[in-house]
Formats: structure tokens, C-alpha cells, sequence
């Protein structure tokens, strides 16, 4: 009798073993199934995948591994006194655990919007081009934060626009601050294609002394949910903020507004002076929870409209990765909060923070319907550059809803691609509608484009003459035929509703060797053909990483702030790494590699 109640007694303390574990390895793959049909059905999904996330069912059987068994084996013992229950209960153990692994590379949830790069138009179909102008960087600094980890940046990544604006160029200061801006325009032979001219339009911002900037009213929406507990965001964001802290004055009003999964106020409107109570406050902030960004973008905008400074800057700093994944995360909706509350006279900077799960797309189209600009910090350097180097420019608005319409003469120029600006452009009769938003420009900021044309009998035209048009007979006899292209700008005085009208011309007089142009020319198109270059170079020919970084070696200039002579570096970068790619692409696909 009493062999037989041992015996139950161990078969129980078994059957306890053997339903524990076995409940435990149902129930976490369970959950790791729900997360990820949770995260699917979000626009916005969480953040980089936690352990749990990143367990994968698969249908082979396996034995656990040894840190597997060593991780299970004491709470199996416990469950008994013999050595033998253990083992019997690992061996079951083993059965369930041995469908879970590990997966080989951490995910990437990085999402990039997709434009279609400008093609080439025919000058006699389309004579007309317009868009917006495009002040944000945050373009550069992902690329750069990706060759900088050892891998080329997805296309959709590359805004060439942004790239080629991360630099200043020294370009004619305005005379005073009733003309925001001047404009500066330069037209020579294509670096990568000897057929073609390059016109290069520059606007160069009126530059504001930090003693007459005018109070800042600013409040932080910053993102403290679990998505930003890596060291590239909230401990970066938080050494990034204390930099700009330690600009303000008394005159300045400092909120900080933070979201998780609910969003609160950790400061209400403090003096920028009392830098000891705002870097505190900074301090105390810890990353947790899920990210409800609408919530926090709403309570901000109501911190903001509560400390309003008439005639000053009132503005919601944004800082987060855009992984936004509870309560509004329609894109959509999102954009139409942020649409309606620039009208109250508050602008959204957004800055980007982290790898793995970036928003970029969602961070860019923020600020640009927020009337603000876009930046994103990979290290202290760049936010350095952002925050104090460049903080007039990133705070103040001098020239709002900027737009660029440049109409070229048929009967010089045959084909003209204007290069970047994709999700910036416009349709014709945007221009003079000032109810269509567009760019702004910031206190010094500088403004780059440029587009790549092809004269009327050159060899650079890609597209044959149409047969029943004679196209140079379409062009105006009252125009002057050595016209090239005659641009218009038009831009709103921050406060007002009008628009103001500047028109300059461009003439075949105005062309010059590549030699005899300004470091500022060649050095824009050095950035320009790295942007194409790394979004596949369709109009380069084989002008490669080598001729850019030639290009902009002679063409580096005084670089004040080391960023020309960093740029060159990440060409070489992306030299080398472009080479590991092509072979590792002819290695698979049986290629010889020489």
C-alpha cells in the first residue's frame, strides 16, 4: 500500500512538472503570436522587438539548448526532490521548447516613403516647373547614421534635396530683414554629363544675432514609451534638449510635455533661465509603455496656446522615433491635427531619434505641414549643429509658404529634370494661390536647388523632337532669345496672408566654365550626384563615387565646422561599401569576382 501511494505521489509530482512547463511554453508562444497580429493590425508599430518579440515558431523539432536547460532546470527540481523528475521533466520540456528559436538578425521596421524620382520633360510639352522649397535635413544625417553602422541606405531613405541643404553655402546676404531673402543663380556645364548645364538657384536667408531673437515660447513633446529605451534615443534626447536649454533666457518660456501610453506635463511654463529646474526635470525622465504620440501632440499644442508670446516664436519641439502605436495612428488624422493647429500660429519642429523601428516618413510630413523643419540626431555632434549652432534658423521663421516656379525658353532649352524636391512639387496654378502651404525659411538658412538642362542642338537631350510640332516657333518673338529660364519666387512675411513677387532672369550670358564657378556650385553638385548615386544614378552615366569625392575635394572651401571634409568621408564610405555589395551580388548569382 504504501509503494503504491509513493508511486502516485511521484507520478503526480510529474504530471505537475510535465503541465507547468508545458502550460509555460504555450503561453509564450501564445503571446508571441498575439504581439505580433497586434502589431500588424497598427499603422505604427511598437519599437525594436524585446526579447519575447523575437522568438519564432518554426516547425522543426529541436533539443534545447544548454542555456535553455540551465534557465528551466532549477524551477523542474524544484517541483520534486529526484534528480530523475527533473530530467523527465526537461526531456518534456524540450519537446515543446525545441519549436522556438531565435532569430538570426535583429528586425528592421524603418519606414521610408516612396517617391518617384523627377523624370526628364520635353521644354515645348511642360515649360513650367513649380514646387515648394525644402529647408529639413533629417535626410542626411539617417544616411550618414547608416554607412556609419556598415550598410548603404535604402533608397527611399535618400531626399536628395535634404542631403544637399544639410550644408551652408556662402551665398550674397540680403541688405535687411524687409527682403527676407536674396537670390543667387549660376548656370555651367553638368559635372557628369558634358552635354547637359547645371542651373543652380540659391536663396540665402537674412542671418539674426542671437541678442535679437525674439522670445521663444517652446514646449518639448517628448517620447518616454518603451520604443526609446536604447541609448541612441531618450538617453541622447535628453543631452540633446540640456544643450538647447543652455540658450534661453529669462525672456523664453520652456513646457515639457512627455506620452506614453497617456501623455502628462512634467513642467509647466518655466523661465529658460532656471536652467537647474528644466535640466531636473529633463533628468527624471524614464522610457516605458506603449506610444500614444496623439495624445501628447495635443496636450502640446494646448501648453503652447496657453503661453502664447505675441510677436514671438510659439512652437511644439517633437522629439521621438514616429513609432506611434496606440490611439490616433492614422496618418492621415495625424496630419490633419497638426494642419489645423499650425493656423493658431504654432509651428512643429520634429527631431528623429533611434534605428530599428525610425518613422521617417511620418516625421518629415510633420514638419513639413506643421510649418516647421525636420532633423534627425544620430549623435551629440549633430545635435550640437541643430540646437545651438543653428538655433535662429531652426526657431525663427523669416519667409513662410516659399515656393519656386521656373518657366524655360523653348528656343534655348529643350529638356530640363529638376533634382529632388519629389514630394515637394506643385502643381502650376499652386504658385499663385496663397492658400496652398509650402516651405519656410528659417533666420540664415540657405536653399539649394538644381536642375539639369539640356540646350536646344545639344547632344544631352534624351527624348526625340515631336514630328508634327516645329518647337522653337512656339517661343514668344517678344521674349529675348537669350533667355534661358526667367524664375519666380513668391513667399509670405511670417505674420501675413499676401504674397510677395520676385522674378529674375536667367540668360546664355550667364553660363561659365565649370572652372571659373563658385566652390558653392561645384560643391552642391558634389552632394547632388551622392544623393542619385545612392538612389541608383540613372542619370549619372559613370560618373561614380571616386569623380564625387574629386569634386568635392576641390571644392571644400573653408568648412568652418569640419561637415564638407565629413561628407567626403562618407562618399568614401559608401565607395567601399558599394563594392562589398556588387560582389556579394555576383557571388550570388554565380558570378566570377575578379
Amino acid at each position: 500500500m504504501k509503494t503504491a501511494t509513493a508511486m502516485l505521489e511521484l507520478l503526480a509530482d510529474y504530471v505537475s512538472a510535465t503541465l507547468f512547463l508545458s502550460v509555460a511554453a504555450l503561453v509564450l508562444v501564445t503571446g508571441c503570436l498575439s504581439q505580433t497580429e497586434n502589431r500588424e493590425e497598427a499603422n505604427y508599430r511598437v519599437a525594436r522587438p524585446t526579447p519575447a518579440d523575437e522568438i519564432v515558431v518554426t516547425t522543426s523539432k529541436r533539443a534545447g539548448s544548454a542555456e535553455e536547460v540551465a534557465l528551466y532546470a532549477p524551477r523542474a527540481q524544484a517541483l520534486g526532490s529526484r534528480a530523475q523528475q527533473a530530467d523527465m521533466a526537461l526531456m518534456d520540456y524540450e519537446l515543446y521548447a525545441g519549436s522556438l528559436r531565435q532569430p538570426s538578425e535583429p528586425l528592421n521596421r524603418e519606414n521610408y516613403a516612396h517617391d518617384e524620382r523627377n523624370p526628364v520633360k520635353r521644354v515645348s510639352e511642360e515649360p513650367v516647373s513649380t514646387f515648394s522649397i525644402d529647408v529639413d535635413t533629417g535626410a542626411y544625417a539617417n544616411v550618414r547614421r547608416m554607412l556609419n553602422h556598415g550598410s548603404l541606405p535604402p533608397q527611399d531613405a535618400v531626399r536628395v534635396e535634404e542631403l544637399i541643404n544639410y550644408f551652408s553655402y556662402n551665398y550674397k546676404q540680403p541688405d535687411n530683414i524687409d527682403t527676407p531673402f536674396s537670390i543667387n543663380m549660376e548656370l555651367a556645364p553638368t559635372p557628369w554629363n558634358a552635354d547637359t548645364h547645371l542651373l543652380q538657384i540659391g536663396l540665402q536667408g537674412y542671418h539674426i544675432e542671437a541678442a535679437e531673437r525674439p522670445a521663444a515660447n517652446l514646449v518639448f513633446l517628448l517620447d518616454v514609451s518603451g520604443s526609446m529605451s536604447d541609448p541612441d534615443k531618450l538617453p541622447l534626447l535628453k543631452r540633446s534638449f540640456s544643450l538647447l536649454t543652455r540658450q534661453m533666457t529669462a525672456a523664453d518660456r520652456i513646457s515639457i510635455v512627455v506620452y506614453a501610453g497617456a501623455s502628462g506635463v512634467v513642467l509647466e511654463p518655466t523661465p529658460g533661465n532656471k536652467k537647474a529646474t528644466i535640466h531636473a526635470a529633463l533628468d527624471r525622465l524614464a522610457a516605458g509603455g506603449s506610444t500614444n504620440g496623439a495624445a501628447g501632440i495635443d496636450l502640446a499644442y494646448r501648453m503652447a496656446q496657453q503661453g502664447f508670446i505675441k510677436h514671438g516664436i510659439n512652437r511644439v519641439v517633437l522629439a521621438t522615433d514616429g513609432d506611434f502605436n496606440v490611439g490616433t495612428v492614422s496618418f492621415e488624422s495625424l496630419i490633419d491635427m497638426v494642419e489645423e493647429r499650425r493656423e493658431q500660429g504654432i509651428s512643429l519642429t520634429t527631431l528623429g531619434f533611434g534605428t530599428g523601428n525610425y518613422n521617417d516618413h511620418l516625421m518629415e510630413q510633420l514638419a513639413n505641414k506643421g510649418n516647421g523643419n525636420y532633423a534627425y540626431i544620430d549623435n551629440l555632434n549633430e545635435a550640437r549643429k541643430v540646437l545651438v549652432d543653428e538655433l535662429s534658423s531652426t526657431l525663427q521663421t523669416i519667409a513662410k509658404d516659399v515656393k519656386i516656379q521656373v518657366e524655360f525658353n523653348p528656343r534655348v532649352v529643350a529638356e530640363y529634370r529638376l533634382i529632388g524636391y519629389e514630394n515637394r512639387m506643385l502643381r502650376r496654378e499652386d504658385f499663385n494661390n496663397d492658400r496652398i502651404d509650402a516651405g519656410e525659411i528659417g533666420a540664415g538658412h540657405t536653399v539649394t536647388a538644381l536642375y539639369e538642362i539640356s540646350l536646344t542642338g545639344s547632344k544631352g537631350q534624351l527624348m526625340d523632337p515631336l514630328r508634327y510640332t516645329n518647337e522653337t516657333d512656339k517661343a514668344s518673338s517678344k521674349h529675348n532669345a537669350d533667355e534661358v529660364a526667367f524664375v519666380r519666387l513668391r513667399y509670405k512675411d511670417p505674420d501675413a496672408d499676401r504674397s510677395q513677387l520676385i522674378e529674375r532672369a536667367v540668360t546664355k550670358s550667364d553660363i561659365v566654365d565649370l572652372r571659373q564657378t563658385s566652390d558653392e556650385l561645384r560643391f552642391a553638385a558634389a552632394v547632388a550626384a551622392f544623393g542619385q548615386r545612392l538612389r541608383g544614378g540613372e542619370y549619372l552615366q559613370d560618373f561614380g563615387y571616386e569623380d564625387i569625392r574629386q569634386l568635392a575635394n576641390h571644392a571644400r572651401g573653408k568648412d568652418e565646422h569640419g561637415y564638407r571634409g565629413e561628407f567626403i568621408g562618407l562618399v568614401n564610405l559608401a565607395d567601399s561599401l558599394s563594392v562589398g555589395a556588387d560582389n556579394a551580388y555576383a557571388a550570388g548569382n554565380g558570378r566570377r569576382i575578379d
